[in-house]
């Protein structure tokens, strides 16, 4: 069998298959129906192209075979494209740019296929090439600007959206070639990225009319036409009955609005789609990775396998295909806990199922019940919380590509992270993390997904600052300066911030700022009311604007400025002298440097005053601690911390040195509550665990001590003896004599003069002959 057939269980992950296997390997590959509207194309080609966009796929096939011998090396390129087979196509592309170097078509047909072969980076630098070649080629200007028509995944960053060249190409081509089929489909598909229906409606409708009046394929105007149906909440059965009447393999199609309802977070109305491309066109492998892709969002891996097994053999080329296959295959090495009361599935690899997965259970059990009882809303079946400890493994689970820049993701009941082991200790909040995405399973939940993007994600920031084990309104300085400058969006258009970002860094201002505002209305209405409000959704004919004057009774208007006030009110201090904050910052760090205690002290508590909300980066309030600790006064240490911790800070270092500093003041109970945070921020590590654990004890708290014991010993200490007596004396804590004997021998089996455990072997050996 050729070399590539089983690649994908050999390779590590793929970010875009070379042009070299490309050209190395040789595939008879079904494609989605490549429509051309240049008028350049030949007639022969075509004389082809009537039964291939009709359905007729054989009598297209013995149409396209005669030309792979023709004497023109771009009909032959051409032909074998239509053909699928890429080796061919890509040599006899090679060879027409070769006959004729200043030709622009071959490119541009060239590029095409790298699209289609899911390589556009290629596709680009040889529509550039044609740009380049002739600046004013209507064909070679559009085809740079679909490149940047449409977001690229799930989760758009600025990068993602309509680029300058489209939204500025597009236009300025139809401008001069109101005619043209191409440049008319292109615009409606950017107004539809855009959220301007009618406008798509519009363009689309006039692509439709152009290529029926030049006798041109009407299929991608009527999948427009019924992808805009579809996110208006409107049956599209006009225009599936009339693209199927056209084609009745077109999968495409249905395809597209597959597509349309992931990127609305519908996956269970995307499935239904997505099964429909399949079962219309079996072959189009692209449709058969998206419906194997959602099948996965939903949790049903089993079923996704064969789809994805079966696009892998007729699309070799597709890196998300080898990448997700890959994926699954090292499921392998991970353990799935089923927990009930309430009904969890833990999906955890087998190095840290016993490290990691007694927390992720305690906590997302409680995020369960907590959402639960706040939203009134019970998920029908288990919720699915997966968590990989290589960052690209969860990169390939959620875009099917490494390199995204996400910590978690969350379809419907089925919950995706990185694993506290796949960062360094401190860069992220694990609990925070997967309390964040644990609120969206029950906001997306009690809407049917119907939810707005800012909504469910404000909903999820608050309730990190006001459930979660992070408590605190926790914010950097660059969204008041964002807010200053006037940024922020109108409440009726926040989720433009997300799914339409327009500069660097807007996306995270909009989660602080979504954040913000549902601050700002449970303050001012109550959370009854912003519950509510989410649950207007329910009617998915429900907008922002509509759900603000029903629930809140308020224009959007009046909530924008109330939200305003809000904002001047609760910053005013930092909003007056944005530049006072950083130099107070700068002063308290230079002079916590040069040891001038009393100089930082001031510093740090006039930046605390200013804007106490930061508490990351080595935030005023460390410096505070630091100040207070070498100037010999830990009492006030330990209250610059407390402080940090109530206002959100969460940094483990930063935790360890509170729980250190209470021990010394002999406040125990404290310290133990201090060091359990810790276990949602680093839990790995294997420093603090016994100290933990004996603190638990202290409190009489058996129960809670077994599990930090059992997580030292999965940890692998050095010192097995230590964490031996302590599970010993956890389950004599907890009545299970038998088993604490068993430990309290290991511990001197390891270590025979372990003075501790002889001495509880002793007590427990007096007990028994009483």
């Amino acid at each position: 069998m050729p070399r590539a057939e089983h690649s994908h269980r050999r390779m590590k992950w793929l970010h875009g298959l070379p042009l070299a296997l490309l050209a190395a390997v040789s595939c008879q590959q079904a494609m989605a129906v490549d429509i051309d509207y240049d008028a350049r194309r030949s007639a022969a080609l075509r004389r082809c192209d009537d039964p291939q966009h009709h359905g007729r796929v054989e009598e297209a096939r013995n149409c396209y075979r005669p030309l792979l011998r023709d004497g023109n090396a771009l009909t032959r390129a051409e032909a074998a494209f239509a053909l699928g087979d890429l080796r061919t196509a890509n040599d006899e592309f090679r060879v027409a740019v070769a006959d004729n170097q200043r030709a622009v078509l071959p490119r541009l047909r060239w590029g095409k296929m790298y699209l289609e072969a899911g390589q556009p980076a290629d596709a680009e630098r040889l529509f550039k090439e044609a740009v380049e070649i002739d600046g004013k080629d209507v064909g070679a200007l559009l085809a740079l600007a679909s490149l940047g028509v449409e977001p690229s995944g799930e989760e758009p960053s600025a990068e993602d959206q309509p680029t300058d060249e489209a939204a500025d190409g597009i236009p300025r081509v139809l401008a001069e070639n109101p005619n043209l089929v191409e440049a008319q489909l292109l615009l409606a598909r950017l107004e539809l990225a855009r959220g301007r229906f009618d406008n798509a409606v519009k363009a689309a409708q006039r692509a439709l009319q152009l290529a029926q009046q030049q006798k041109l394929p009407p299929l991608e105007a009527q999948t427009l036409l019924a992808a805009v149906e579809v996110v208006r909440h409107r049956d599209p059965a006009q225009w599936t009955r009339a693209a199927l009447e056209y084609n009745p393999h077109y999968g495409a199609l249905f395809e597209t609005l597959g597509t349309v309802e992931v990127r609305r977070r519908r996956y269970v109305e995307a499935n239904v789609w997505m099964q429909r491309a399949v079962e219309v066109q079996p072959d189009l492998w692209s449709a058969r990775r998206e419906f194997a892709l959602n099948l996965m969002r939903l949790g049903r891996i089993a079923e996704a396998r064969p789809h994805l097994e079966a696009a892998y053999e007729g699309d070799p080329f597709s890196t998300t295909t080898v990448n997700t296959l890959r994926l699954l295959d090292s499921l392998a090495k991970f353990d799935v806990i089923k927990a009930t009361q309430p009904a969890m599935n833990l999906q955890l690899n087998k190095q840290e199922s016993a490290t990691l997965g007694p927390y992720v259970e305690q906590l997302a059990r409680e995020a369960i019940n907590t959402f639960s009882r706040r939203y009134g809303y019970q998920p029908a079946g288990p919720v699915t919380v997966e968590i990989y400890p290589d960052h690209d493994d969860f990169a390939v689970r959620t875009a099917g590509v490494p390199g995204i820049g996400l910590l978690g993701v969350t379809f419907g009941d089925l919950v995706a992270m990185d694993s506290p082991s796949g960062r360094k200790s401190g860069d992220f909040h694990w609990g925070s993390v997967l309390w964040h995405e644990m609120a969206h399973v029950f906001t997306l939940g009690a809407t049917r997904n119907r939810v707005p993007r800012w909504l469910s994600e404000g909903l999820s920031v608050f309730e990190e600052w006001t459930t979660g084990p992070t408590p605190g309104v926790a914010i950097t300085s660059k969204v008041l300066d964002v807010f200053k400058d006037g940024k922020l969006l109108p409440v009726v258009s926040l989720d433009n911030g997300f799914m339409q970002p327009t500069y660097e860094g807007q996306v995270q201002m909009s989660y602080d700022q979504s954040g913000l505002a549902c601050l700002y209305a449970s303050q001012r209405w109550g959370f009854p009311r912003l519950v509510e409000f989410l649950r207007a959704f329910n009617d998915e004919n429900t907008t922002t604007d509509a759900a603000v004057r029903s629930v809140f009774k308020v224009t959007p208007e009046e909530f924008d400025k109330g939200f305003q006030d809000f904002m001047r009110k609760r910053f005013a201090t930092y909003l007056a002298d944005p530049k006072r904050w950083a130099e107070l910052m700068r002063r308290a760090h230079a002079m916590l440097d040069a040891r001038n205690w009393v100089a930082a002290r001031e510093a740090a508590q006039a930046a605390i005053d200013v804007l106490p909300e930061v508490t990351t980066g080595g935030s005023a309030y460390e410096v505070l601690a630091a100040a207070e600790e070498g100037a010999g006064k830990p009492e006030a240490a330990i209250v610059a911390l407390q402080s940090w911790r109530k206002a959100g800070g969460w940094d483990p270092d930063g935790l360890r040195k509170l729980g250190s500093l209470l021990l010394a003041a002999k406040r125990n109970a404290e310290a133990m509550e201090v060091l359990a945070a810790v276990n949602y921020a680093d839990p790995l590590a294997i420093e603090g665990h016994d100290r933990l654990g004996q603190l638990l004890l202290e409190q009489n708290r058996g129960a809670d001590a077994l599990r930090e014991y059992r997580v030292l010993l999965a940890l692998q200490p050095l010192d097995t003896a230590a964490a031996n007596f302590g599970m010993a004396r956890a389950f004599r804590q907890t009545g299970d004599n038998s088993r604490a004997r068993r430990y309290l021998l290991e511990s001197l089996d390891t270590a025979p003069n372990y003075r501790p455990a002889q001495k509880l072997l002793l007590e427990m050996t007096g007990d028994q002959k009483q």
